[in-house]
């Protein structure tokens, strides 16, 4: 009897050591640290990448130890039929258990999207592209698409104006179309009744606020204390009728932005965009106005200037003018320090 006993009691401690031994691995599979980074990296998965694709990508950038683990531990949550895309970011001594909770809830960490200095559609396009998985040619395409644009209140001319530079937080896999809808809604919450109040007040509609304010941006960019100047000063020659002209307005209207000097030649070129020949606003922004440009605009310093020059010591700053003779002066000085160059 005692024999028999002792063998029972034999079985089980092997029956239980057995038991041990199998629980030890389940439960190294599920919460031993398997994945070895230096500092934090990240795992982008496609919106239509399947299993094999996310463990292709984790196993090919990422160390990590128990292939078979990661494995066992997301078809035992189902990870396989719950794939979401994204930018995850992967941390080190992650647990299989933590890895695959992140990938299956979707969690990913968004990505800062900056874009400024820029003048056209297509460089906005190709600075997206950079920092987003969006091809550069379908937006652009889209953005060229006036059934599309028009539901925004823009067409393929204006549709600058829709865009404000600064740093947004969009999702890696943020599609053209979803990029566009929420720069809109920045759009939206950037005007304000309180701005839509002031542009009013002034004469000028959101639209028109941009175009200013991004001639504004052309002639200052240096020294933004000078851009409400400025922004008062054409103000006032839209006010009595008197042609922008403005250079920046006429070198968008050639292209060729690496122009120095404007000669009278220039001043010839048939454009909407060329305000020496053609009264009032040109008809869509120049480039994309900053923040700094539209407030410019909407808290313009009022003043009695209507002539510019810049400075002939090369600063950057202006000479500002309330009479044609005076504005002769600092532009003969200003004139004569540019042929000494050669420009």
């Amino acid at each position: 009897m005692k024999k028999t006993f002792k063998i029972i009691l034999a079985v089980a401690a092997v029956g239980l050591a057995a038991a041990g031994v199998v629980g030890y691995s389940f439960y190294n599979r599920i919460y031993k640290p398997n994945i070895f980074t230096k500092q934090a990296k990240y795992l982008y998965i496609a919106d239509d990448a399947d299993f094999n694709a996310v463990k292709d990508s984790l196993f090919k950038n990422f160390n990590v130890t128990d292939h078979d683990g990661f494995v066992w531990v997301a078809e035992k949550k189902h990870y396989p039929s719950k794939i979401h895309g994204g930018r995850y970011r992967i941390t080190d001594g992650m647990t299989n258990n933590q890895l695959v909770n992140l990938l299956r809830s979707g969690n990913q960490e968004p990505v800062r999207v900056t874009f400024n200095n820029i003048r056209t559609i297509k460089q906005l396009c190709s600075r997206i592209s950079q920092q987003l998985p969006i091809d550069s040619s379908y937006l652009y395409n889209l953005l060229s698409d006036d059934t599309f644009l028009n539901k925004y209140g823009f067409d393929h001319v204006t549709a600058n104006a829709l865009f404000i530079p600064d740093t947004y937080e969009f999702y890696w896999n943020t599609s053209a179309e979803k990029f566009v809808e929420r720069m809109y809604g920045f759009y939206q919450k950037y005007w304000t009744d309180e701005r839509k109040a002031k542009a009013q007040k002034i004469g000028l509609t959101p639209l028109q606020v941009s175009i200013l304010a991004s001639i504004v941006q052309s002639e200052q960019a240096a020294h933004k204390e000078e851009q409400p100047i400025i922004a008062g000063l054409y103000l006032n020659r839209l006010k009595i009728d008197m042609p922008l002209q403005s250079c920046p307005t006429l070198i968008y209207a050639i292209g060729d932005f690496t122009i120095k000097r404007v000669t009278n030649k220039m001043i010839e070129t048939d454009s909407p965009y060329n305000t020496y020949k053609n009264p009032g606003l040109p008809p869509s922004p120049i480039n994309f106005p900053e923040q700094s440009a539209l407030e410019s605009v909407l808290n313009y310093q009022p003043n009695d200037y209507i002539y510019m020059c810049a400075k002939s010591d090369f600063s950057g700053y202006h000479n500002f003018a309330k009479t044609y003779q005076q504005h002769l002066v600092y532009a003969k000085e200003y004139q004569k320090k540019l042929d000494q160059k050669g420009l």
